[in-house]
């Protein structure tokens, strides 16, 4: 508890809830309250991608800033998220109520340690028993797995759609994605840019009834796969130049990351 306090205490952070939304009308009302309770100094920002529904109307009852991206794609719509809102620490959620804004405070105070990106880790609790499309989840290991084997790195779920970002981050990432992708491409690039990343185990719960997922798991796979590989070719060859400009072929060096684990009894 104590700990809990003293991130409350902290001064003069500005702190932003990112929500991008579409067609989400029936949770949204939800995930703006729970946000809100739990981070009541926060500003909470809803941008609409486009909607057929009262997503936006709803968000604007509940009394916190709407934003529209007209382009549908989640990749643009937290584009336009970053190009606009001014915030020491960014806490991204998706508006469909699966992820829980318990760990909300774990989150902000890997920002306020230093790190650059705290991940909201799915796929080390109980992801798997609450996931019903059982492809999603095989989805995620296999792209986790990817990356890290690709990367020589250890992060625990690449894909979340949960996660806080710092300043620094946001000035100097300039998103390509349009679609769901955009998680991946953040993720990697934390790790091309030797950021500090932590993660924070949290809890993830389907959608409820009537909800529906906007992702296609063959078409998006696709595009992440694509992704992963542009980035991973663009790393390569980024290398070689710098290799060329120097004259020589320097010996290979462990990447001096940060991965810490918050809230799992070895970081008190």
């Amino acid at each position: 508890m104590r700990k809990m306090e003293e991130v409350r205490k902290m001064p003069d952070m500005q702190i932003a809830v990112l929500i991008p939304c579409y067609d989400e009308e029936m949770t949204i009302e939800k995930v703006i309250t729970d946000w809100r309770h739990a981070l009541p100094e926060a500003t909470i920002y809803v941008y609409d991608n486009n909607s057929d529904d009262r997503t936006a109307e709803i968000a604007l009852k509940a009394g916190v800033t709407v934003g529209y991206e007209p382009e549908k794609g989640k990749g643009n719509v937290i584009r336009r998220m970053f190009e606009e809102i001014q915030a020491d620490c960014y806490i991204l959620t998706d508006g469909d109520d699966t992820y829980s804004a318990d760990r909300a405070l774990d989150l902000l105070r890997g920002i306020q340690e230093g790190a650059d990106m705290v991940i909201g880790d799915r796929l080390s609790t109980t992801y798997y028993e609450e996931n019903k499309k059982k492809i999603h989840a095989f989805g995620n290991r296999l792209v986790q797995r990817l990356i890290n084997r690709l990367f020589h790195a250890d992060i625990p779920d690449v894909m979340t759609g949960c996660r806080a970002l710092s300043r620094e981050f946001i000035k100097r990432f300039q998103p390509q994605s349009h679609g769901f992708e955009i998680e991946t491409e953040m993720t990697i690039f934390a790790l091309q840019s030797k950021m500090i990343i932590r993660s924070v185990p949290i809890q993830y719960r389907d959608r409820p009834e009537g909800s529906k997922s906007k992702i296609h798991a063959i078409k998006d796979g696709v595009r992440i796969l694509h992704t992963i590989w542009k980035m991973h070719w663009r790393g390569k060859s980024g290398k070689q130049k710098r290799r060329k400009k120097t004259g020589g072929v320097p010996g290979e060096h462990p990447d001096e990351r940060i991965m810490n684990r918050l809230g799992d009894g070895h970081h008190e």
